[in-house]
């Protein structure tokens, strides 16, 4: 029972940071039609940021909070100088954000080396539940991501900004004919999208260690969620991040680990391969 609880849990937790990932990837994706190949790249400098802050001598939460604004800021510079220009050429902006993150990435490897540096969780200790202990931090990992979510989700469905991004979505000409400028909804939805990789890597670094791959296995993860949830729409891609993160945290229990992982992409592609579309295919962001 003690062991089950806690593979529940550590399931859970895993699978609220792979939708927070997936939350900045789909919107890009469905709102833009274009894979971020540097998605993860913002991930990793989302725990830098953290890292950098609280190795100056401020607490890890100072880090957390400035992470999402850094990252996002990087993010909109990118997209005003580089991302924008290859909107119309789909297979030319993934090849452009992939040597974006490379860039990003060898940077902070140039920084840090191969070193794997670890940063403090910002709530220590444990709740004892049903006689076993759970960390705070990753509770506070899946409260964060549900308040996120549900954030997000009413920015795009209540908001006058989420009726233009939804406008600019179904169809951008129309949206331009309307007086919707759709080059400014792109540079804010593509920072907003960054600025939750960033979050995302604030959150996760005191978990998983700051190394210069860090990145790399949420973006692998979360092109998978998205593929697999469906683009065109808010619940898709964050459904495809709860299947993959279960899959990911889930399987590893009953099988090695690098089976595991083969099987999640064995099953991921085998869905897609039969329902295209993904788990929810309706166009209703």
């Amino acid at each position: 029972m003690e062991s089950a609880l806690n593979a529940i849990f550590e399931v859970l937790s895993f699978g609220a940071i792979i939708v927070l990932v997936v939350l900045g990837l789909g919107i890009i994706a469905s709102m833009m039609g274009i894979f971020n190949f540097a998605h993860g790249e913002f991930v990793l400098l989302g725990a830098y940021t953290t890292y950098l802050v609280n190795g100056a001598g401020l607490p890890v939460w100072a880090g957390m909070l400035a992470a999402p604004v850094v990252v996002a800021a990087c993010g909109f510079v990118l997209e005003r100088l580089v991302i924008r220009r290859f909107y119309a050429a789909p297979v030319a902006a993934m090849l452009g954000t992939y040597a974006l993150g490379l860039v990003i990435r060898e940077s902070v490897r140039g920084l840090i080396g191969g070193l794997y540096i670890s940063v403090p969780e910002p709530i220590v200790g444990s709740l004892i539940v049903g006689g076993v202990q759970l960390s705070k931090w990753r509770l506070a990992i899946v409260i964060i991501t549900a308040l996120v979510m549900v954030g997000s989700y009413l920015l795009l469905t209540r908001t006058s900004f989420g009726l233009r991004v939804r406008a600019a979505l179904e169809n951008p000409s129309l949206a331009r004919a309307s007086g919707i400028s759709t080059d400014a909804i792109y540079a804010v939805t593509f920072t907003f999208g960054a600025a939750l990789a960033g979050l995302a890597g604030a959150l996760v670094v005191p978990v998983f260690s700051l190394f210069a791959d860090v990145g790399m296995r949420f973006l692998i993860l979360g092109f998978l969620a998205v593929m697999l949830g469906g683009i065109g729409t808010f619940e898709g891609p964050v459904a495809g991040g709860a299947v993959i993160g279960v899959m990911s945290a889930a399987l590893p229990w009953a099988v090695a680990p690098v089976l595991a992982d083969v099987l999640v992409f064995v099953i991921a592609i085998v869905f897609v391969k039969f329902r295209p579309g993904g788990l929810i295919a309706v166009r209703r962001l």
